[in-house]
């Protein structure tokens, strides 16, 4: 993506340059936020997601339980959510608000992380 040498790279990473990452097996690996350190660009500031839906009316009382679930998962892995988006309305489509609002939270690079219920 950089159009760098994988050489290159090791030497960066060497030299602090641009320090990688490692995988349990010791491969490196960059993330975006690196990516966009190598351009010149500031990384913006993301957040974690959480999207709770229902498919009817009726089962409304049912994103509460959602709800609950959901944060009782995050807190236990360490994860702060910034918002809990929830529908009522059967099948993901382009008709729910909040469906609409994660995806243009993900187009616009606000989003580092999604818990769907």
């Amino acid at each position: 993506m950089i159009r760098r040498s994988v050489n290159t790279l090791q030497r960066w990473d060497h030299k602090s340059r641009l320090p990688a990452k490692r995988t349990t097996s010791n491969q490196r690996y960059y993330t975006y936020n690196d990516y966009l350190r190598v351009l010149g660009r500031e990384p913006r500031e993301r957040h974690i997601y959480a999207y709770l839906r229902v498919s009817s009316p009726a089962q409304k009382s049912d994103l509460t339980n959602q709800h609950i679930a959901v944060k009782q998962f995050c807190i236990a892995a360490g994860k702060e959510v910034a918002e809990y988006l929830q529908d009522v309305g059967s099948g993901l489509n382009y008709k729910h608000k909040n469906f609409l609002r994660l995806i243009e939270k993900i187009k616009q690079g606000e989003m580092s992380e999604i818990v769907i219920a």
